[in-house]
């Protein structure tokens, strides 16, 4: 229990359902969908949807989309909602022109975005109210306005340079040349238009006709590559989830192209360590994942890449023998040398929301843009802000993650689900780009190592071991940043929060839920 004395927040306690997200708009969208009769699904994408309007430094339905699902009779099932190159992508045409890296702001980062496509799949297979119905929240929020909240301004005004540079995008993000303050009211008629098409004509009003025409001339005109072939082949699939056992429970994670694996890895790595009576903080546990980290993230950036272009060889970093052999490799006397090059993909954000609903089914949804505002290309008519989703891949001829037509890059955004016996435990999910798998990772042992409550575990204090540096927030004690750079690690200041970040735990004994919601962010858990 929190100290009350100290300032935070509790949990979220409920006996009926529990909604979490980053803003607080889309909680209680969530939640008024619930108390209407709605599922878990249907209050998903009705939040998403208006995520996609009051937080597009994050989202959109420009981007892309993973989810799991647990629903109460037991299993996992998980969709992948990411989009595709487009067919004539291929590495040589970057080589021959000399292009060595996909600039995010460059039409080639936009990969074909598969959110819509996702959210009708899932609707059709798992829903019980129509796509019309759950875009009404969204529509009337881009249509008759929103409240700018104080998460969303600040990362707002960081990207003017990157928002000034198309008309189009200045036009709809800086009005008068100013991103907004915290506390005005902000709308998106053009965008209000776009899911209005969506709303009556379903997933095709996207992807074919006059939308995909404006998407497809915008790029088009940039340099893109794109056609509407690319579009109306977008097609989201349902996978095999991946799982990986840590301290009792089952951990899953979506397979390639997400990283999910990572976060698995790095979970692999730290079940052979006893954290029994050390503290939260305390420099050994931070060193030792830390250096699990860095291990996966190494092995990510040499096999991750589209599963349906090749064998990429996760099994084998996920193997129990090849966890225990990289663990012998940390030593708790010092930081590993250098483990090999980086990836040199940038770091982003993202949005993040879970639900169990009153028959205890959980799903655990995230939904992206990648880097904030994505690639920064607003289509002239529709008020989409395209992600840059193809910055991920590298031009690297034979890499596993190397562009091509029709390909999946790595994708950085990775929903989580806690289980047991077969049953769903706990949907979560941390934002923050790369910072997701240790994020994961981090959060979990807080829960099942140190035996935090949900909002607790995701109010910790973070540290981030990427791009050849730990990156520390300031609630990370400077004793304890002090001993791990004696042990080596570079170690500098966060000038922002680590990511951000929901969960909600189902107390089965008690039949009650508990939700938890990142300080990080604007947003909130709540329940009924």
């Amino acid at each position: 229990m929190r100290d009350f004395q100290l300032p935070g927040r509790s949990p979220a306690l409920a006996a009926n359902a529990m909604v979490a997200t980053s803003h607080p708009r889309a909680t209680l969208t969530a939640l008024d969908v619930l108390r209407s009769g709605g599922n878990a699904v249907d209050a998903a994408i009705a939040a998403s949807g208006v995520l996609a309007v009051v937080e597009p430094q994050m989202t959109g339905i420009g981007g892309d989309c993973f989810v799991l699902y647990a629903p109460a009779k037991g299993g996992v099932v998980a969709f992948n909602g990411s989009g595709r190159a487009p067919r004539a992508a291929e590495t040589d045409w970057y080589v021959e022109r000399g292009i060595r890296t996909i600039e995010d702001t460059s039409p080639h980062s936009v990969t074909i975005p598969g959110a819509i496509d996702a959210w009708h799949q899932l609707l059709r297979d798992h829903g019980t109210k129509s796509l019309g119905e759950l875009l009404r929240p969204g529509i009337d929020a881009a249509r008759n306005g929103f409240v700018v909240t104080p998460r969303v301004a600040h990362d707002w005004g960081k990207d003017l340079g990157k928002l000034s540079q198309i008309p189009a995008t200045k036009a709809l993000l800086l009005p008068g040349g100013k991103a907004p303050m915290a506390g005005e009211v902000r709308r998106n008629p053009a965008l209000a238009d776009t899911l209005e098409a969506i709303a009556k004509q379903g997933r095709d009003a996207f992807y074919t006709g006059a939308i995909a025409a404006d998407m497809v001339g915008t790029l088009n005109r940039l340099g893109g590559l794109h056609t509407l072939d690319d579009f109306a082949a977008a097609k989201g699939d349902y996978v095999t989830p991946i799982f990986s056992t840590y301290r009792g429970y089952d951990v899953y994670e979506c397979p390639p192209n997400g990283q999910g694996f990572v976060a698995l890895e790095i979970l692999n790595i730290l079940s052979g360590y006893d954290f029994a009576g050390m503290a939260p903080l305390a420099p050994l546990r931070l060193h030792r994942h830390i250096e699990a980290a860095r291990i996966a993230y190494r092995d990510r950036d040499s096999v991750l890449g589209d599963p349906g272009f090749g064998s990429l060889g996760v099994e084998r970093v996920l193997a129990p023998a090849y966890a225990a052999a990289q663990r012998q490799r940390i030593s708790d006397e010092r930081a590993m040398g250098d483990l090999g090059p980086d990836s040199g993909i940038g770091h982003s954000d993202t949005i993040y929301l879970c639900i169990i609903d009153r028959d205890g089914n959980a799903i655990s949804f995230i939904n992206s843009i990648y880097k904030n505002f994505g690639s920064a290309i607003v289509t002239d008519k529709t008020g989409i802000v395209l992600h840059d989703r193809g910055a991920c891949f590298v031009v690297e001829p034979g890499h596993p993650n190397t562009i091509g037509g029709a390909k999946r890059p790595l994708n950085t955004i990775i929903p989580g689900m806690l289980m047991k016996d077969g049953k769903p435990v706990m949907p979560f999910g941390v934002m923050g780009g790369h910072y997701q798998p240790i994020g994961h990772a981090h959060v979990i042992a807080n829960l099942l190592d140190f035996g935090m409550d949900v909002q607790e575990a995701l109010d910790a204090p973070r540290v981030f071991a990427y791009d050849g540096v730990v990156t520390i927030e300031r609630g990370v004690p400077a004793e304890a940043a002090a001993a791990l750079a004696r042990l080596g690690h570079k170690i500098i200041a966060s000038p922002d929060p680590i990511g951000g970040g929901q969960a909600i735990w189902i107390d089965r004994a008690r039949g009650t839920l508990a939700g938890g919601s990142d300080p990080r962010k604007d947003g909130m858990a709540l329940g009924y």
